[in-house]
């Protein structure tokens, strides 16, 4: 069934707005979810990631900072609680400002790798996104208060290994997806880390905003998808939400399929980009009744609309 030119639209919000709730501050102290491996766990709270520390017996890699200065120091020091006089290095699976605009608070006291593409997307589009991301609410702002955008120390093409000793981590460029330079990590072929690549219950994050960004890239977000499942972690570490297994990528690759097969169905109808992201907004509401987040349907829908278009 096709919608008719009566569909009511879904808009054209540049960016879902913040609900009411905690601050995005990091809490809690990091959990243990395999050797050697912890997460401060996000708690469900918006704009928080969660965040990985990994320790081996000579060095420890910290996975995403936090949103500012404030949240970066926090992580900082339940990494050195934990890793002790060990050598640190930092990472971020990708630029966004709840991710890496922390980052700050580590340079000095940490190595900071990025790839390539994260070096270039945080030159190309940080201080926007920090622009837009102060506009979202008064304690979004709060948090971003004297952030200062750092530039790596360590940079890699394709892949990097570091041994912490007895402990390896693997950082890979996996982008475009979600953004256009995520990385993946992957520890001792057993623990994934990706960002926002996929989240627990929550609709995935599609930060497709024309003008300003419109990297986001559906088909290869599957075709990675497909690629770590193909690896078995027997842990995935979302960049939001609950701590899982390899069935979290089935779910989110799944959800990102359907919206795909949707809008194709949907444009051979004649269907216009508001009538089709309205129709698949209604229809995923009530099909993933149990996941947040439900505002960036919409997003998805026009990403895949253009997609197609192209």
């Amino acid at each position: 069934m096709c919608p008719t030119a009566s569909s009511p639209s879904a808009g054209k919000a540049v960016v879902p707005e913040v609900r009411p709730g905690p601050p995005p501050i990091v809490r809690g102290e990091p959990v243990e979810v395999a050797d050697g491996v912890y997460v401060i766990p996000d708690g469900r709270v918006e704009l928080v990631p969660n965040v990985g520390i990994v320790v081996g017996e000579r060095a420890a890699l910290v996975i995403d900072t936090g949103m500012g200065p404030r949240n970066g120091a926090h992580v900082l020091e339940r990494a050195r609680l934990l890793a002790g006089d060990r050598r640190l290095y930092l990472t971020v699976t990708h630029f966004h400002p709840e991710h890496g605009f922390g980052a700050q608070a580590f340079k000095g006291a940490a190595t900071i790798v990025y790839n390539a593409a994260q070096r270039a997307e945080l030159h190309r589009k940080g201080a926007a996104y920090l622009d837009m991301f102060k506009k979202l609410s008064p304690a979004v702002a709060a948090e971003l208060q004297d952030v200062t955008l750092v530039d790596p120390d360590l940079v890699y093409d394709g892949e990097a290994e570091l041994d912490l000793g007895g402990r390896t981590a693997i950082l890979r460029t996996a982008g475009p997806a979600h953004t256009a330079s995520d990385q993946i990590v992957l520890v001792d072929d057993r623990v994934l880390f990706g960002g926002d690549l996929f989240e627990t219950r929550i609709f995935p994050i599609t930060p497709y905003f024309p003008p300003y960004d419109v990297d986001v890239d559906g088909a290869r977000w599957i075709d990675l998808l497909d690629r770590l499942i193909a690896l078995s972690p027997e842990v995935v570490v979302p960049g939001h939400g609950e701590v899982s297994d390899v069935s979290l990528l089935h779910d989110v690759r799944d959800y990102l399929v359907y919206v795909r097969a949707e809008v194709a169905r949907l444009r051979a109808c004649g269907a216009s980009e508001d009538e089709t992201a309205a129709a698949i907004d209604q229809a995923a509401r009530a099909r993933w009744t149990t996941w947040e987040r439900p505002e960036w349907i919409g997003f998805a829908a026009r990403a895949f609309f253009h997609e197609a278009a192209s």
